[in-house]
């Protein structure tokens, strides 16, 4: 079973600045989505895919094993990411002479998940071929309790009615956030048909302190308090 894992990263950002070469407890923001992919010791290799030399020089000195230079029609504000990432399967495969059989995607600005997560993540799409794996939190609201849409005419209701009343939110149908932390597919099935919903579509549920994503100045402040706390835990417990 041969594995790839892929993390895409734009030069470009309209939220934060940079953030994928940004400093963030002490490291470049892409060089923690490759410390836990390698820390995973699950793959055959681990491809990069950027339109910016620096973060494809960054993600060699982080560990990359394998470096692809993504095409400007894919790296707009406006290009959606699937194309980008079987670009970098197809290259990687070319530059490695493999094809594989278990795609895995890292994204590059939700560094709080664990290696541990991405084993269990792997685990789950191995033990069924064909299927595919997105992560998710437990979702703050509900679209059946407290999660409202404006209508047409100015007035406001739940965007997903019940049939029946639901007073509480602990008693509404269990919903989750994607957190667009990792994505795992069968290669075979992606090549065919890259999509993230699919009829096998599995999910594999992180707590909300693993599934932050930096999309904003906010998000990249908590983001870095949470990965120092994590460190300075980890060297008191030594």
């Amino acid at each position: 079973m041969k594995r790839l894992c892929t993390i895409s990263a734009r030069a470009g950002s309209k939220g934060v600045r940079s953030k994928n070469t940004r400093l963030i407890a002490g490291k470049p923001l892409i060089a923690h989505s490759l410390y836990q992919a390698r820390a995973a010791g699950l793959f055959d290799a681990i491809a990069v895919s950027s339109d910016s030399e620096q973060i494809l020089a960054i993600a060699r000195s982080y560990g990359a094993t394998c470096l692809v230079r993504r095409p400007d029609a894919l790296a707009s504000d406006a290009a959606p990411k699937l194309p980008a990432i079987r670009h970098c399967l197809d290259e990687a495969e070319r530059q490695l002479g493999l094809a594989f059989d278990i795609l895995v995607d890292l994204d590059a600005t939700s560094p709080l998940r664990l290696p541990e997560d991405i084993g269990a993540v792997v685990e789950l799409v191995e033990k069924e071929p064909g299927a595919n794996i997105i992560t998710a939190a437990p979702a703050r609201r509900s679209p059946y309790f407290n999660l409202v849409e404006r209508r047409a005419d100015g007035t406001v209701g739940l965007s997903k009615p019940p049939a029946s009343p639901v007073f509480r939110r602990q008693d509404a149908p269990e919903c989750f956030d994607m957190n667009a932390s990792i994505y795992a597919w069968w290669a075979r099935e992606f090549r065919a048909d890259p999509a993230v919903f699919a009829a096998r579509t599995r999910l594999y549920v992180m707590p909300e302190e693993r599934s932050l994503d930096i999309d904003s100045e906010l998000d990249f402040r908590l983001v870095e308090f949470l990965l120092e706390s994590r460190a300075a835990a980890a060297a008191a417990a030594e």
